[in-house]
């Protein structure tokens, strides 16, 4: 399959240049020149493993250049964890994304895309670098999907004091082929960098540079294999027909790979776009005007973007109309305090534990709900609430931390400290 660039559907590449390059020269980003027709898969889902759901959808995107029994081995060995749906009450489910090893939803893309990657690299027969930028979750999933693979060093920007400890240790801990950086300033200050350095010819000189943020097409492949899924479980609970899926939303991949997903056959019939008081989206889809700015600081701080880079492909599915896009999506914003009595509130009313990004999510189903009584929902909660302790013991009091977690709160941090100037990153990228 070719992708092209959003800014020039005329220019075409290979699926290697797409993955490997992550943005294209114009600056814009890579989509597929056409969507996989999926419904044979909708058809037979019921006699499908998670497994067998990416192996069918991956194939379409990777069959040029990877042989049947390189992608199911992929599939097989990267997508090795469930996604179990929970259901909390009438017509409202929990979709848990945080089996995977980082515990969080970023799981699903970061090690589908190390195991492309690697594949690629080899034979290309050159060190790839990949540049991360996280507000979170994804710099922790990175480092987990690439720790010691061959041929590939991660470097991870994220924002100093506003991820939480247990996140910081997950980006800061691990060594061999994993580098962070922590940098002062917000995750817009992390992102700048990345995409500015994807055009620095300097760079470019000394390093095959990637990215495994949703920025790269090859993170949102295998977030639609779990809408799939979702769908699996919820037609054998309940028989329902379509569904409706209210996603907690940052950079806005996880929600693109669910349109995607719609695309492609799966019978959805509407969006949620639940977010903190970083708004940028839910107010474009109420006044039609799109207007980044800096970010704020939340409880919820995976979502805490200003101007995230996954509108751009969301505008583009829907050929920038917003009309359109207002009929699809309905965007949902939040605070911290309303974001806290709704974890409260979960646990009293339903015995559950959600996450400050998830608890977002599920208030705007319930808002949702109040106009759309028999729809069927799915909440797609992100990651484990043991993530973000200091917010969530308060609510909740003790929660049990997996082992996988609590082996890495014993380990040292370490991370290079740097500002948000571009020319001092840029300094320290030509050095090493």
């Amino acid at each position: 399959m070719k992708f092209y660039s959003t800014n020039n559907k005329s220019l075409q590449v290979d699926l290697a240049t797409a993955v490997l390059q992550s943005l294209p020269q114009d600056k814009g980003l890579y989509m597929p020149v056409s969507i996989p027709d999926a419904r044979a898969v909708v058809a037979d889902i019921q006699d499908m493993s998670l497994a067998q759901i990416a192996i069918a959808i991956a194939t379409p995107f990777l069959e040029e250049d990877f042989s049947p029994a390189q992608i199911r081995t992929i599939c097989e060995q990267r997508i090795d964890f469930p996604a179990p749906v929970i259901t909390l009450s009438d017509h409202l489910h929990v979709l848990e994304l945080w089996h995977g090893p980082s515990l969080a939803f970023k799981d699903f893309g970061a090690r589908f895309m190390a195991g492309v990657m690697s594949n690629l690299a080899k034979e290309r027969q050159g060190q790839l670098t990949i540049l991360v930028a996280t507000s979170g979750d994804t710099g922790g999933a990175v480092a987990s999907g690439f720790i010691g693979v061959d041929g590939v060093e991660v470097v991870i920007l994220y924002p100093s004091g506003k991820v939480s400890p247990l996140q910081e240790k997950q980006l800061t801990t691990h060594g061999q082929n994993i580098t962070a950086l922590e940098i002062s300033g917000t995750f817009d200050d992390c992102q700048a960098l990345v995409k500015r350095a994807f055009h620095d010819p300097d760079i470019n000189k000394k390093y095959l540079l990637s990215s495994a943020n949703s920025i790269n097409i090859a993170r949102l492949i295998p977030q639609t294999f779990y809408y799939f899924e979702a769908y699996r479980q919820l037609s054998d609970l309940c028989r329902s027909q379509e569904v409706v899926f209210s996603v907690p939303s940052g950079n806005y991949g996880n929600l693109t790979a669910g349109i995607l997903a719609q695309r492609m056959g799966l019978p959805i019939r509407h969006f949620i776009a639940a977010t903190n008081v970083n708004d940028i989206v839910p107010s474009y889809l109420t006044r039609g005007i799109y207007e980044p700015k800096p970010s704020i600081p939340t409880i919820s701080n995976a979502m805490d973007i200003g101007d995230p880079s996954n509108f751009r492909r969301i505008e583009h599915l829907y050929d920038h109309q917003w009309s359109e896009m207002k009929e699809s999506i309905s965007g949902y914003s939040y605070d911290d305090e309303t974001t806290r009595r709704t974890i409260l509130s979960i646990k009293q009313n339903h015995n559950y534990i959600m996450d400050p990004h998830g608890a977002i999510a599920y208030l705007a189903a319930r808002d949702y709900q109040k106009n759309h009584a028999e729809d069927e929902i799915i909440v797609l909660e992100t990651a484990h609430p043991a993530k973000f302790l200091p917010v969530m013991s308060p609510l909740v009091g003790d929660i049990d931390i997996p082992e996988r977690l609590a082996r890495l709160s014993r380990e040292t941090k370490v991370a290079t400290q740097m500002t948000n100037q571009y020319e001092s990153f840029k300094s320290w990228m030509l050095a090493r």
